[in-house]
């Protein structure tokens, strides 16, 4: 499918995810990563920028994919859509996965089609069994066509649906278990959501189901107001990490372990030093715990 496939991708072996701070991949960047050997435990792609047949977007990826590991991270399949997978969109999502082989692969719990029309943001599902059916059957059709499990993200949401029957954590538990599929814990998404919807995401973080997570988002949110006055978040991936987050992510590595944390920064996104500085703080939080795990193991 690909023309600019290179010769060693047969030989090429999936490069395991290390349990370090990653940084999404951006193009202003990639020099500079380059030229510097930066010390990062990993990048992040959105698989849908690959989807191209070549050209100076994959020369870049095989330059970093050369030196680093690499995860792919799917933002168009529209897993909880009420239509059929697009075909064409999962084969290539699939090539790009055995071009690249990732370390990791996740897609959203999201959908962002209708008929034809694509939408830009991503959009939340109902928590029935009518859904979870749907997206249990989505999510086997992408591990069956790509040939390897994926890990399902936990949204940001601004509403909920009446005719949910099952929260949110009991919907993504049921998930993994019927299907197999791993999940990919995004703090961030856990924080806005929870002040959105006035809950505590300290509990919510307590009951998830944390033996099936591969990776960990965190980003940056916009705060506003909504018309009743009360606190609104909005995930905005456009600045630093937000002090609260960082504090549920050390709670979260105190009491289940180091994992593959990704900083997410996709919008205004800055000089690589601001980024690299992030990868960083959260790279101090799992170093801080695996010398504590070490002193108690002593």
């Amino acid at each position: 499918m690909f023309s600019e496939t290179p010769s060693n991708s047969k030989s090429r072996t999936a490069a395991e995810i290390p349990a370090r701070a990653g940084a999404g991949l951006k193009p202003e960047h990639v020099a500079e990563i380059l030229e510097t050997g930066a010390d990062v435990g990993f990048f992040e792609v959105h698989a849908e920028n690959y989807m191209g047949a070549g050209g100076p977007p994959h020369r870049q990826l095989e330059a970093i994919r050369e030196r680093y590991p690499l995860s792919l991270h799917g933002v168009g399949l529209s897993i909880g859509g009420e239509g059929p997978l697009d075909g064409d969109h999962l084969k290539r999502l699939a090539e790009l996965n055995r071009r690249y082989e990732p370390g990791l692969f996740s897609e959203h719990l999201a959908w962002s089609t209708h008929d034809t029309t694509y939408y830009n943001d991503l959009l939340p599902v109902p928590y029935d069994e009518a859904t979870l059916a749907r997206v249990c059957d989505h999510i086997d059709e992408v591990q069956d066509v790509v040939g390897r499990p994926m890990l399902l993200e936990n949204p940001s949401t601004y509403v909920a649906f009446e005719q949910s029957t099952m929260s949110e954590l009991e919907f993504l538990k049921e998930i993994a278990r019927r299907t197999g599929c791993g999940l990919l814990l995004d703090i961030n998404n856990v924080y806005v959501s929870c002040i959105n919807h006035q809950r505590s995401a300290e509990d919510y973080l307590a009951a998830f189901p944390m033996s099936a997570v591969g990776e960990i988002h965190l980003g940056g949110h916009a705060p506003d107001t909504d018309d009743a006055g009360r606190p609104l978040l909005i995930d905005a991936h456009d600045r630093e990490v937000d002090a609260a987050v960082w504090t549920l992510y050390e709670t979260v590595v105190r009491r289940h372990g180091s994992l593959p944390t990704l900083i997410e920064w996709d919008n205004e996104v800055p000089e690589w030093p601001v980024l690299q500085a992030e990868t960083q703080a959260a790279d101090r939080i799992l170093a801080g715990h695996d010398t504590a795990a070490l002193r108690q193991a002593v």
